[in-house]
């Protein structure tokens, strides 16, 4: 279930990044978050866990000199810009891994970051985090702006899975009214989700 922020000074982790590289508290959530997420990956693709710290520090180092010096072009979409900054974040990190000096016991992550399939699940599990980050600040931003029963009866039939009049019965409200607040808070969601993926927010 996702969690809801009781403040909206999180906004997307990224975009705060993009708009302010020198956010040294940004920086830090960025680790937590998408350290997370790489150190899953490659123990996912089973590297020993001493590859597994040694990839997410590197990936991470890649990934924030990317993201500082990257020029963002607004006629792409901002997964666009996070795909491709991940691709060179892995090319440098394989590259740095070529150098002389290295032992052999660096092919396995060498190997791993070649693979096509693997780099599009490190992709996968990154932008799954982004679109975590995306939706929460969404739905932050609507149910302040939708009265406690609209929210409680989109909550109730969206999240927890409850039928009409079973969460009519909860708040209450008609059968009907309920059905009209969740497509109502639905629809303002996805409208609060474009305006964040837009690079102008």
């Amino acid at each position: 279930m996702v969690n809801i922020p009781q403040s909206g000074t999180r906004i997307t982790l990224l975009a705060r990044l993009r708009r302010d590289p020198g956010n040294q508290e940004a920086w830090s959530e960025f680790v937590d978050h998408y350290g997370a997420k790489i150190m899953g990956w490659c123990l996912k693709w089973r590297l020993q866990e001493a590859d597994a710290q040694d990839v997410t520090q590197n990936v991470l180092l890649k990934l924030a000199q990317k993201m500082r010096d990257f020029q963002y072009d607004p006629a792409r979409s901002f997964r666009a810009w996070l795909k491709r900054i991940v691709q060179h974040a892995c090319s440098d990190f394989v590259e740095s891994r070529r150098r002389p000096g290295l032992g052999s016991g660096d092919s396995q992550v060498g190997q791993l970051l070649h693979q096509a399939e693997a780099r599009a699940d490190l992709l996968q599990q990154l932008e799954e985090e982004f679109d975590r980050e995306i939706l929460e600040e969404a739905m932050y931003r609507v149910r302040l702006r939708v009265a406690p029963q609209t929210w409680q009866a989109f909550w109730l039939t969206a999240w927890e899975g409850l039928a009409g009049a079973e969460a009519a019965q909860r708040i209450p409200m008609q059968v009907a009214q309920v059905y009209v607040a969740k497509r109502r808070v639905q629809k303002m969601l996805q409208e609060e989700v474009a305006k964040l993926e837009r690079p102008e927010d």
